[in-house]
């Protein structure tokens, strides 16, 4: 009887085993990813999967994601009728920018008896590149077209080195400058002519990005770099939307990407192609090349946005001078970090004395920073002190309350 049995067991797994291999085909998957992913957001992937057995059977994925993630995706097992399409849909979230190559897809696929099991291997190959955070320009993007500053009763200020930009050619009148007028147009017409300008409506809005090693430092999985290229990407569609124009310059030991403020169609797809490209140095940052690029470069009075980071007050008084001699030419706003693991610490209970003496170093750095914001100030050089993660919104509401201010 055993005996019996156990040839009838064999006979059902042949079976079973055979049903499952009887077609080639049996079942397709495809992966539909995005043509980019976005840096430090949850991103959409989607396997699609089709039943070409005449029956219902189990199955599960596993699909191979770039190594950035040093692992795969493995989806719950599901049930898929005939010729039905299932579509799974995950997220993934990049925290570097580069390529990321995607490998095969992995369907494991059992049949109604669930003896036997059929692994399908689905050429899925693709490399995706990671850029700049652009899914959160539109999450930002209201607070360009809304500002609700001006309601709070923000002081207007007088406009400081404004520049003009030329308006029409006009008949001269008792009282117009003659320092204005165009000899050309007054010898064609046979009578004098001037030149009259109006206020540039727009301003120049520069992103300085620090690439030196102190923006090397991990928070949350992603470098201070990358935090700052998200929020000069976001900040500078804000800027756009808001008719300003938008330049970008990075900097390490020596100046490196100049973009020219502009506000032309190309501009921000320009702005984008750039920060996808940038990477980290670990050589010290020079400022002193950083403001001779900019006294440069950069003719029009601007609001200059500078991300770097300070860990420490004498690292700040090294570069302090050539921050107070840009600041004299242009309106500089200065955003460094804190440190939120730092933060962490000190607000831990001490166990014992060696925790105890941690946390005052802790406290010693975090009062450092404080420091450095009243040093700036002391100066009249703006800044702000954020986390990482809060640094695109409170770079963009300082970016706005600015402009209700007409400090720019």
């Amino acid at each position: 009887m055993s005996l019996i049995c156990l040839i009838l067991l064999i006979f059902t797994v042949l079976l079973d085993i055979l049903v499952l291999y009887s077609r080639k085909t049996g079942f397709s998957a495809k992966r539909i990813t995005p043509e980019r992913l976005s840096n430090g957001d949850q991103n959409i992937i989607q396997v699609s999967l089709i039943n070409n057995y005449s029956f219902t059977v189990k199955a599960k994925i596993i699909d191979e994601l770039p190594f950035q993630f040093q692992k795969a995706y493995e989806s719950d097992s599901f049930v898929l009728k005939p010729s039905h399409l299932n579509e799974i849909v995950y997220n993934i979230r990049p925290v570097e920018r580069g390529e990321y190559e995607f490998g095969d897809i992995n369907v494991f696929v059992t049949s109604p008896l669930g003896l036997a099991e059929r692994r399908y291997i689905f050429d899925a190959s693709r490399v995706v590149p990671t850029y700049p955070a652009f899914h959160q320009m539109k999450k930002y993007q209201l607070m360009a077209i809304s500002n609700r500053l001006n309601e709070n009763g923000t002081r207007r200020l007088r406009k400081l080195g404004n520049s003009t930009e030329f308006e029409q050619i006009k008949e001269y009148v008792t009282g117009d400058d003659y320092r204005k007028v165009n000899w050309k147009a007054t010898a064609r017409k046979g009578e004098i002519m001037v030149n009259t300008f109006t206020d540039e409506k727009s301003q120049h809005i520069y992103c300085l990005i620090d690439k030196g090693r102190n923006m090397k430092m991990p928070f949350g999985g992603m470098s201070l770099l990358d935090y700052a290229i998200n929020a000069s990407l976001v900040l500078t569609n804000v800027a756009l939307t808001r008719q300003d124009k938008a330049g970008l310059l990075t900097f390490s030991s020596k100046p490196e990407t100049f973009l020219p403020a502009d506000r032309k169609g190309m501009q921000m797809e320009l702005i984008l192609e750039n920060l996808y490209r940038q990477q980290t140095h670990f050589s010290e940052t020079d400022f002193e090349a950083l403001y001779a690029q900019i006294h440069n470069k950069i003719k029009n009075r601007s609001l200059l946005i500078l991300f770097t980071n300070f860990e420490s007050i004498p690292g700040f008084q090294r570069q302090l001078p050539y921050l107070r001699r840009i600041a004299k030419q242009h309106l500089l706003l200065v955003i460094f970090f804190e440190n939120t693991e730092l933060k962490a610490l000190r607000e831990k209970p001490a166990a014992d004395l060696e925790e105890i003496y941690i946390q005052t170093i802790a406290d010693k750095f975090s009062f450092e920073k404080r420091l450095i914001v009243k040093e700036l100030q002391h100066y009249g050089i703006l800044s702000v002190l954020t986390s990482p993660e809060a640094l695109t919104i409170n770079v963009i509401n300082k970016y706005i309350e600015l402009k209700a201010r007409q400090a720019i």
